[in-house]
């Protein structure tokens, strides 16, 4: 499912997405709402303190009854945020995700597949070698991993569910898919799990939301949501 884009955010292209910026809408709409009723309610305060006496107790229904309004708002807004963050952070990737894993270093994003066996090799930083076409540090030893594969672009299908690993391998970056709703911070030594599901084939931007040296500028690549089809033909042309 596709989305209209708003003049402050991009078209959506995954499934989360929809919820996602239905409650940003909310959100902003709320807070715009506040802001204009709190200003009409301090308007009419002031106005209020001009009157005579007698009337002036009646202030606490400017004052209290607002107040409790806005708490019991707030609470409600942060118990739907919180449902829906957990949605998609708390709860697993379904078993029959596919697998893929997003890796950062100064200043590139690379992208490992699993091959046939469905399993990662092992990785060691002592074995990261982009020069020598092992940017994941593979670790040679490892039988599982001598048909892994790593790719400078980040290649999906369309409609089917992806459970991303992400890790850093010098310092911390910020991995961020703005048209699939999708950021998280990559840091060294950890492995973050993300789960998404791309809906709209097309290419989108990769990003680095996180100031991670001189060359963070150019600390970009692109993702490709491909129909089913052809996603399954680009990866046996990729296996080894």
């Amino acid at each position: 499912m596709t989305q209209t884009p708003h003049w402050h955010m991009p078209a959506n292209a995954a499934l989360h997405g929809v919820a996602l910026d239905q409650q940003m809408a909310l959100n902003l709409t709320v807070f715009a709402s506040l802001c204009v009723l709190a200003q009409a309610i301090l308007l009419v305060s002031v106005l209020l303190r001009r009157t005579p006496q007698p009337l002036a107790h009646k202030r606490w229904r400017l004052e209290y009854l607002p107040l409790t309004g806005f708490a019991v708002l707030f609470f409600g807004l942060a118990w739907h945020s919180e449902r829906l963050w957990a949605a998609m952070r708390y709860s697993g990737a379904d078993p029959a995700a596919m697998q893929v894993e997003a890796i950062g270093m100064q200043f590139a994003w690379y992208f490992r597949y699993p091959g046939k066996d469905a399993a990662f090799g092992a990785t060691d930083l002592k074995f990261v070698a982009p020069g020598e076409g092992n940017p994941a540090g593979i670790d040679p030893a490892d039988d599982r991993g001598h048909d892994d594969f790593v790719r400078g672009a980040l290649m999906l299908p369309e409609g089917r569910e992806v459970d991303l690993r992400l890790r850093a391998l010098d310092v911390i970056h910020g991995f961020n898919i703005p048209a699939l709703r999708v950021k998280q911070n990559a840091l060294p030594g950890q492995v973050f799990h993300i789960h998404f599901t791309p809906t709209v084939p097309g290419e989108y931007s990769v990003l680095c939301t996180q100031v991670c040296g001189l060359g963070h500028y150019r600390m970009q690549a692109v993702v490709r949501v491909l129909p089913a089809a052809e996603y399954d033909a680009w990866a046996r042309e990729q296996r080894p």
